[in-house]
C-alpha cells in the first residue's frame, strides 16, 4: 500500500502575468528556518533588532543591487529577518511598463536572480526552494504590508 502525497496548492495566482508592472509582496524563508542573517538574544532584545551578520549583509547588498540588473525594478521596502526575507518589489518602474530595449523581468526572474547571487557569493546554498507572493492591489493594502514589515522584526520572538 502507497501513501499519497498531499496534493500542493499553487502558489501563483491562476492568469496573472507576474511580468506586468505593479507592487508585489515577498517572503523568502532559509532553509529549515536556519537564522542564518542575524543572531543573539532571540534576535530581537528590547534594546534593538541584533545587527546583521555576515550573511545578513550579504542578503542586503544583493537586495539593494537588484535595480542593477533589472534597472526597471525598484526594491521599495524590505527587512532582513533572522531567517527570512520581507520586501515590497515594484515591477515596471520608470518605464510605465515593458519596452522593447528594457523588458521587465517577472518576478520569479527577479527572485531567482538574488537568491542564486546570495548562494553564489556565499558559496553555500542556504534558501528555502520556492517563495511567497502576494499581489498588492490597492492603497490600503500596500499600506497593510508597509506596516507590516515595519512592526516584524518588533514581533520576532512570536514568530520564531
Amino acid at each position: 500500500m502507497t501513501e499519497e502525497l498531499p496534493i500542493r496548492k499553487p502558489l501563483r495566482l491562476k492568469d496573472w502575468d507576474y511580468g506586468s508592472g505593479g507592487y508585489y509582496f515577498i517572503t523568502i524563508c532559509t532553509q529549515e528556518r536556519e537564522p542564518h542573517f542575524r543572531r543573539g538574544a532571540h534576535c530581537a532584545p528590547e534594546a534593538g533588532f541584533f545587527p546583521l551578520s555576515e550573511m545578513g549583509k550579504t542578503v542586503e547588498r544583493t537586495l539593494l543591487e537588484i535595480p542593477a540588473h533589472y534597472p526597471n525594478v525598484k526594491v521599495d521596502k524590505y527587512v532582513v529577518m533572522p531567517n527570512h526575507i520581507h520586501l515590497i518589489l515594484m515591477l515596471g518602474a520608470g518605464d510605465g511598463g515593458r519596452t522593447l530595449c528594457t523588458p521587465t523581468p517577472t518576478l520569479s526572474q527577479v527572485v531567482r536572480m538574488m537568491k542564486e547571487t546570495v548562494t553564489k557569493r556565499l558559496g553555500q546554498k542556504i534558501w528555502q526552494k520556492g517563495f511567497y507572493d502576494h499581489i498588492i492591489r490597492n492603497e490600503a493594502d500596500y499600506l497593510r504590508i508597509w506596516q507590516y514589515i515595519d512592526t516584524n522584526p518588533a514581533k520576532w520572538v512570536e514568530d520564531e
